[in-house]
């Protein structure tokens, strides 16, 4: 079924973004697995594209598309090549960038904005530590005041683009006894003294991402580093987090879409019993069921890209597109990885990769569990 939310202006920068990756990404997708991080080349490359820039005020080099419809179309042609290209890209441009553009003080937005946009300075956001999980309002990360500065310690697990970010937005708790309202952000510039990158972490799945766990030791920032008011850290990351889901809705379905889509082809050219495998008519009538089901999919995660788009879209709808794609993303690929048989199990094969770097879909930005409680407790429960 044909999709009605993108304009010839949306499909005019999907096929630039195509020819960038297809050009300057996928050639090195090894590189990228092997380094277990993207180069700074691909940064550079994807902001002088103007990439990165999709939110930020033309004065600080950015486009200021003004529409979201763009992030989406951004997101979508990342995630065909692979999950992690729409994570690391979209932690920078999508999800630490409303932080940067709404938050930030006018000398901020001079500092960090331009190198932000040109791919310069990479960044990451450090909310997850080690014993929290998706429980935020938990956080033991602290920054105390002493004098005009903040001392900041702890640290923070799971950190997309962790190992090479150039900045981390930081989630600590600067008034103790306020609990969830005594917690603030900082930009975090990662050359300061007692910053450290621990281990760049062993994953499942997502080889070409640099997920790292950080360790602030009395790490010495200034209040021009604090982002937004103080003690509004926790309010901001609750109106932020529906953008992060929604994003993630985006990269889960268009994922599975094109595995999907690579799939069908392999039942049609693969053959056993002297036959392609898509006759038989159990693999016609699961494959029928996947293609509906994606697209049945697709039709609500447009509908929440238009509502975003609009300023519309609740944080009990990210929820369920958040959850919802997720489950779909995985489901698919697992019927995927077993029509392809033995080699659906081999790295060499797309499908198997695929496979696992879905998994962890149903875990971040919120695990599934925590987007049902948020939906059961809206419906009054």
């Amino acid at each position: 079924m044909k999709r009605e939310i993108y304009d010839e202006d949306h499909e005019a920068f999907r096929a630039s973004v195509k020819e960038f990756l297809d050009r300057e990404v996928v050639p090195h997708l090894d590189d990228y697995a092997g380094n277990h991080g993207l180069t700074r080349e691909f940064w550079l490359a994807a902001g002088a594209q103007g990439f990165l820039g999709l939110e930020i005020p033309e004065e600080h080099g950015g486009s200021e598309a003004g529409d979201y419809r763009f992030n989406a179309v951004l997101t979508e042609e990342l995630a065909k090549v692979n999950m992690t290209l729409p994570s690391c890209v979209g932690i920078h441009a999508d999800i630490v960038a409303p932080y940067l553009v709404h938050l930030t003080t006018d000398e901020q937005k001079k500092r960090w904005l331009p190198k932000f946009c040109s791919g310069e300075l990479l960044t990451g956001i450090g909310m997850t530590e080690p014993g929290g999980g998706s429980d935020l309002a938990n956080l033991k990360t602290t920054a105390v005041r002493d004098g005009d500065d903040w001392v900041i310690n702890g640290s923070k697990t799971f950190i997309t683009n962790g190992g090479s970010a150039d900045m981390i937005v930081v989630a600590a708790r600067t008034s103790p006894e306020k609990k969830a309202k005594g917690i603030s952000l900082f930009g975090v510039e990662t050359d300061k003294p007692g910053f450290s990158v621990g281990r760049v972490l062993d994953k499942v799945g997502q080889d070409e991402s640099d997920t790292a766990e950080l360790a602030f030791e009395d790490v010495r920032v200034s209040n021009d580093d604090l982002i937004g008011e103080l003690d509004t850290g926790f309010i901001s990351m609750m109106q932020f987090l529906p953008q992060e889901r929604l994003g993630s809705a985006i990269t889960n379905l268009a994922h599975a879409a094109q595995i999907l889509d690579e799939t069908v082809q392999y039942a049609k050219d693969r053959k056993a019993f002297g036959q392609p495998i898509g006759n038989f008519q159990h693999n016609q009538f699961l494959l029928a069921e996947l293609v509906t089901q994606v697209e049945v999919t697709q039709a609500f995660v447009d509908l929440c890209i238009m509502k975003h788009t609009r300023g519309e879209l609740t944080p009990v709808d990210a929820a369920k597109a958040k959850w919802w794609t997720s489950q779909v993303q995985n489901d698919v690929l697992d019927h995927c990885v077993q029509l392809h048989g033995g080699y659906g199990y081999m790295n060499e094969y797309r499908v198997a990769r695929a496979w696992r770097d879905a998994r962890v879909t149903k875990i971040w930005a919120g695990s599934n569990e925590i987007m049902k409680m948020l939906i059961g407790r809206d419906l009054g429960l």
